[in-house]
């Protein structure tokens, strides 16, 4: 199994007592895939995310947006970086931006300027099931102010994470050719959540449609499902199919930490990973934990 150096793609870390992140700290509680989230609703600093990963030759990390006060984007960025010079980690950041906002285009030439911001995510606006999947909707990656927007991230040689349901893949796909000089990192493999014949099916079309555009990524990470610990057997095929789909140069692996945490350890997930991929050469599965993210988030090491 592998042994290598890891760049772990997507972990997130915050700090309550601090800072205002509404979903971890308002009530009602927002719906959530995985269920009731309130063991996460404490600070998670680096000190807490190297427990976590001892076991695992981590080399560098990529801290994603975690939805810290929209109102405040660049706080949010202030905060890590200066996290970052303290603690040698995260070492690559995907910096908040609202594409649909007035100040778009203000708010990535400031996110820009930060030394470790590499990609920005903005959720876009989607169905909660297949069936109420519409093309064109306010916010979507359809919509006109939104992809005005994400045409500035070229001008700043920015990257995106998208993290949306599969069953928008159609416009992801549109998206990806109309601004092909721009590279998408798709989170969290695309959510196949729906572990049915008929839901694994349109997960795999929508994953093969896709991955036709070069300038797509797969981050696998975000397996979890509800109720159930993260394990080879429920998860293998779907880490299987998702790289023989887009292929080991353009998949790289990931922990969803402290997100994830409810579902599995850190071990659990990252051994998986090994396990599931131990049959593969030794370049795919570098490529797979480190090389991938060394390309596309040129972390930098403090």
């Amino acid at each position: 199994m592998y042994s290598g150096p890891i760049i772990d793609a997507h972990h997130h870390v915050w700090d309550l007592a601090r800072n205002r992140h509404p979903w971890l700290q308002d009530e009602p509680p927002i719906p959530f895939r995985y269920g009731d989230y309130s063991a996460i609703c404490r600070t998670y600093l680096p000190v807490d995310y190297r427990r976590d990963a001892a076991r695992h030759a981590i080399a560098a990390t990529v801290y994603v947006e975690a939805e810290w006060n929209p109102a405040d984007p660049i706080g949010e960025t202030r905060y890590v970086s200066a996290l970052a010079a303290s603690e040698g980690l995260p070492n690559a950041i995907v910096a908040q931006a609202w594409l649909d906002r007035d100040d778009a285009a203000d708010v990535l030439a400031a996110q820009a300027a930060f030394p470790l911001v590499r990609s920005v995510r903005h959720k876009p606006k989607s169905a909660a099931a297949p069936a109420d999947a519409r093309r064109g909707a306010a916010g979507s990656m359809d919509c006109t102010r939104w992809r005005n927007g994400y045409a500035v991230l070229a001008r700043h040689q920015l990257h995106f994470d998208l993290q949306t349901n599969w069953w928008h893949f159609d416009a992801a796909a549109e998206l990806a050719r109309d601004f092909s000089a721009t590279t998408i990192i798709v989170n969290h493999t695309g959510l196949p959540s729906d572990r049915s014949v008929e839901g694994l099916a349109g997960w795999r079309a929508a994953l093969e449609t896709l991955a036709r555009q070069p300038n797509v990524n797969l981050k696998i990470s975000g397996l979890g499902l509800r109720g159930q610990p993260w394990s080879v057997a429920s998860n293998g095929g779907i880490v299987r199919d998702a790289i023989r789909m887009f292929g080991a140069s353009r998949c790289l692996f990931a922990s969803n930490f402290p997100v994830d945490s409810l579902i599995g350890s850190f071990d659990d997930i990252f051994d998986g990973f090994k396990t599931i991929t131990a049959d593969m050469s030794a370049a795919d599965q570098r490529a797979l934990f480190h090389d991938n993210a060394q390309r596309l988030y040129r972390p930098h090491m403090l």
